[in-house]
């Protein structure tokens, strides 16, 4: 069954701790449907490690097809395999998703060579990960990266057309991520947790409110800056 549109992680709230990471990336996804459609047209999607499929909802209205695979077993997967080691044929799918996968994987350049290979001519991968974040061991959590590494391993990693990775969201919005889960974990502690969601949603409304006020705090080149969450959009040649 596909995810409700209830779904927080289509709606996400302000009184989410990571609103940083999740607001910011449904958006971009919704933005990267429309826009796949209108380059592409009908298009086939693949969604590595994809979980419970939250976003097939933004992709459904335009694909011909949604293709799930996940490293463990998981009933709403099609298919089972590693980011490594794709069981797909070569240049079957137009759009790759890789959602908040590559920071868990093992080999992030071998990763990016299998999501070229499955992409076929005029396709995209459209990939999340972050910058900043908490360790968060589930199952595993190997790697950070800034605009420019993530840059570096999809361009070294395999051939593209074009390749572009922007910031999700400012670097207020990153710092006011980190203060509002420690302050959400001392409210859990003080059994005060009713209090959470209103905190966290100013906080993160005010961040987003000194972030779009202030364009260098969005400008990843700028020395100082700090990124919750990346995301990248690798386009292949036709």
């Amino acid at each position: 069954m596909m995810t409700s549109v209830s779904d927080p992680r289509l709606n996400p709230a302000h009184s989410m701790t990571t609103y940083a990471v999740r607001g910011p990336l449904v958006r971009w996804l919704a933005s990267e449907a429309g826009r796949g459609h209108e380059e592409l047209g009908p298009y086939r999607v693949l969604d590595v490690g994809c979980g419970a499929k939250p976003y097939e909802p933004l992709f459904a209205p335009y694909a011909t097809s949604y293709v799930g695979v996940d490293p463990v077993e998981n009933p709403r997967a099609e298919l089972r395999g590693s980011i490594e080691s794709l069981p797909v044929e070569d240049g079957a799918f137009d759009v790759v998703l890789c959602n908040q996968v590559l920071e868990h994987c093992d080999d992030p350049a071998l990763a990016v060579r299998e999501l070229r290979r499955v992409t076929a001519p005029r396709g995209r991968v459209l990939a999340s990960t972050h910058g900043v974040m908490p360790y968060h061991p589930s199952p595993t959590d190997y790697w950070r990266w800034t605009h420019a590494g993530l840059e570096k391993l999809f361009v070294d990693g395999a051939d593209w057309a074009s390749v572009r990775v922007t910031p999700a969201s400012g670097t207020t919005a990153c710092v006011g991520m980190i203060v509002a889960m420690n302050l959400d974990l001392a409210l859990r502690r003080l059994h005060a947790q009713r209090m959470s969601p209103a905190l966290v949603t100013a906080i993160n409304r005010a961040a987003e409110a000194i972030d779009r006020r202030t364009p260098r705090l969005r400008e990843p080149t700028q020395p100082g800056t700090l990124f919750a969450n990346f995301h990248v959009v690798a386009e292949v040649a036709a």
